[in-house]
């Protein structure tokens, strides 16, 4: 039986995995290949990885891993989870079963993407989410942002501070007077070659010639782990945890943008937070293993 099994290879996973690893704790890690942030070209605000492809920063990540004994990595999907004595059971897509002592859920999410027509071609590239993840690349050149909300005008106006040349793109919806260049008609399609977007075209038959444009995604949780095991999640589907990464159900940690403190207003979608999660959550799962053994107090078990 593992000590712990990590469920999820990107940065939150394989940074829990690291400090599980220092601390000599027999560690598995589970890694379905999948990626948040796989479209995108490279990866920023990271000290010492600015601007690595988010495949590199993986890569790097699990081959550091090698330089301790107790972790195992595997290529591979869990499917299902069940409690048994001591522990946790682990199904595999291909029927193995793993065991350990406690969980760390690392999966992610998935971005839903709005229904407009191109989009998909050009997320990650230039069609883009966070100012402080992509932004500085786009400075000074034209801008769009997608939406008429007021996180969509709060968005737009802090662009402003990137290029002088920012467009809020309501899609149809009617908004008071800003400060800002607008456009009301709804978008009909992105147009876009090799990834890179160059118009936006409207219902009206107008086009405004773009290079980025900002969309604000749904979600949902890659693995439908959390709901089985009955993690305690917010409305907005991300999973509640406390402090330190405890989830509603005692043993269970998660890190990474597929939960988040009650103090958070929504999931930190940022490598450097993800990983930072990950290092968190492991030395709490740890402290809780040795208070198990050793039958003493864990001060970081406080509820969500």
């Amino acid at each position: 039986m593992y000590d712990a099994i990590v469920i999820g290879g990107g940065p939150a996973g394989l940074a829990a995995a690291l400090t599980l690893g220092r601390a000599h704790r027999k560690t598995l890690v589970l890694d379905s290949g999948d990626g948040r942030n796989a479209p995108a070209e490279a990866m920023h605000n990271f000290l010492t990885r600015d601007g690595t492809p988010p495949a590199e920063v993986r890569a790097i990540g699990r081959a550091q891993l090698g330089a301790y004994p107790a972790v195992t990595v595997v290529d591979a999907l869990a499917v299902s989870v069940a409690t048994v004595s001591g522990g946790y059971e682990v199904r595999l897509a291909d029927d193995r079963v793993e065991y350990a002592r406690r969980l760390l859920l690392a999966s992610g999410l998935v971005d839903i993407l709005p229904p407009v027509d191109g989009l998909a071609e050009i997320w990650g590239r230039s069609a883009l989410h966070c100012p402080y993840c992509h932004g500085f690349e786009v400075s000074d050149r034209p801008i769009a942002v997608l939406g008429g909300d007021p996180d969509r005008i709060h968005l737009a106006l802090h662009l402003s501070r990137f290029s002088s040349d920012v467009v809020l793109c309501t899609n149809g919806t009617e908004i008071e007077e800003t400060h800002l260049a607008t456009r009301t008609a709804p978008v009909t399609r992105l147009v876009s070659t090799g990834g890179k977007l160059e118009a936006i075209e409207f219902a009206d038959g107008t086009a405004l010639a773009r290079d980025a444009v900002f969309v604000k995604t749904s979600w949902r949780q890659r693995s439908g782990l959390p709901a089985q095991l009955g993690c305690a999640t917010f409305p907005d589907g991300t999973l509640e945890v406390n402090d330190f990464g405890l989830t509603s159900v005692p043993g269970i940690y998660a890190a990474g943008d597929m939960a988040r403190r009650a103090s958070q207003p929504g999931p930190m979608a940022a490598v450097i937070a993800a990983a930072a999660s990950g290092t968190i959550a492991a030395v709490a799962l740890d402290k809780d293993l040795l208070g198990a053994d050793f039958d003493l107090p864990n001060p970081l078990a406080a509820k969500a």
